[in-house]
């Protein structure tokens, strides 16, 4: 990162305590390193990026995370070749106490309390855009404002509907550059589409290129690219996307002339890209020079002081605010009880149907929390057609979250597993808020 990301940023100053890991490897090739944390994540394995990089050729480049919270350890291994284990059984994911010894490849480490550090947290409750009161969101902000105003490639990892469009709509607007923040999907478009979008291309370069199109690349010069949905970037275009980085010049699809380009790229995703390296679909090579700075998005679910705020914001945009009020505390608490799969965009569609019925909604009409006997009461009473697709809108608002979670996020691949259209299969997705 460049030293303008260090320079003083308004709103920031207040900071909190955030408890830290100490990890020491105690057998294997690296037996007797150690180290502090800087915050509450700790990153292992061989890449050269982890916070603990490890030599044991057993361990993969990004083997596993380990995240303090509350009094124990999140740890989540990232598709290592050889798992993670504690007491001889392999975690996923899972949580242990402070004090537990763990095995990655040959290597065995112990992970303990850290000495706490400070936190920077924005003052205010709003910055370009982005809103929040709790914690962590506020530490989020602080993040945006210190790593807007340099040139570094950000990379914003979190589920669906977290708000990644908003938050480089913010980076860019923070940056001071001039140009133009242009937007690409990556995973809305086909391999041919997605370099036609990008580096653009000249008349007759393919059947259909009737005319010449100027590219993202081109249109973005002086400004902010983002990349959404990095994650879903096709195999064959990751090398002309990393050429076009490292040369800053990209040239159009039957094309014969380099255009240079002043661009800052942000990118999104929903996947972890570092899973997506181990696994071969991701050149490492691209993933370093897209994460020269990763902002993690928290889902809603962990910071339900946020909920009530955004539902006021959305009744307020849409002129109902005393509307949503009258549905009193309770409405409320029912909204910062839910587990929101879809996050932010799921809180928005709940809030339009509310005020479009005219009355508080259940909110297993809009998700199911579980069990499979929630799907029919209620809907005995009503019209046949009526119950039928209430009844499948809430099957497909259970049945997608968790077949989108299973793929990790790519929908190619949920769309396989499913047995339907990708393209139908996006349109469910955006209809109960999940993209």
């Amino acid at each position: 990162m460049d030293d303008t990301v260090t320079r003083p940023v308004e709103g920031l100053g207040r900071t909190i305590p955030v408890g830290t890991l100490r990890i020491t490897v105690t057998d294997g090739a690296d037996e007797g390193l150690t180290l502090q944390s800087r915050g509450d994540a700790v990153s292992i394995g061989t890449a050269t990026d982890n916070d603990l990089v490890l030599t044991d050729r057993t361990v993969s480049r990004y083997h596993a995370e380990f995240r303090r919270e509350d009094h124990l350890v999140t740890v989540r291994d990232l598709g290592s070749t050889n798992g993670t284990s504690c007491a001889g059984v392999l975690l996923e994911q899972g949580r242990v106490p402070c004090g537990a010894n763990l095995v990655l490849g040959r290597t065995t480490i112990r992970i303990d309390d850290g000495a706490a550090v400070e936190r920077e947290l924005y003052e205010g409750r709003e910055l370009a855009g982005i809103r929040g009161r709790s914690v962590i969101m506020r530490q989020l902000m602080a993040e945006v404002a210190r790593v807007a105003p340099s040139a570094a490639s950000v990379l914003l990892q979190g589920e669906s509907g977290t708000g990644k469009e908003r938050v480089a709509e913010a980076i860019h607007e923070l940056s001071g550059r001039k140009g133009p923040l242009v937007v690409v999907d990556c995973g809305a478009m086909s391999p041919e589409l997605v370099a036609s979008e990008l580096f653009g291309h000249e008349r007759g370069a393919f059947t259909g290129a009737v005319d010449r199109r100027i590219g993202a690349f081109e249109r973005a010069d002086g400004g902010t690219l983002f990349l959404d949905e990095i994650g879903e970037l096709p195999s064959e275009l990751q090398p002309k996307l990393l050429g076009a980085l490292e040369r800053r010049v990209i040239r159009r699809l039957g094309g014969s002339q380099d255009v240079r380009f002043d661009v800052r790229l942000v990118s999104a995703t929903h996947r972890d890209l570092r899973r997506a390296v181990n696994e071969g679909k991701f050149r490492l090579d691209l993933f370093y020079r897209l994460a020269v700075v990763t902002l993690r998005l928290p889902a809603l679910r962990q910071r339900p002081e946020d909920v009530e705020l955004h539902a006021r914001d959305f009744a307020d945009q849409l002129g109902a605010v005393d509307e949503l009020e009258a549905l009193g505390d309770e409405f409320f608490a029912r909204l910062r009880a839910h587990s929101w799969p879809g996050n932010v965009r799921e809180l928005r569609n709940v809030v339009e149907a509310t005020l479009a019925l005219g009355r508080a909604p259940v909110l297993s009409d809009v998700r199911p929390d579980s069990g499979e006997g929630s799907l029919l009461p209620g809907l005995r009473g009503l019209p046949y057609k009526r119950a039928k697709n209430e009844l499948l809108d809430r099957f497909e608002a259970d049945y997608l979250p968790h077949l989108v979670e299973l793929c990790e996020g790519n929908v190619s691949e949920a769309a396989r597993r499913a047995g339907m259209d990708r393209s139908y299969l996006f349109s469910l997705l955006r209809k109960h808020g999940i993209r």
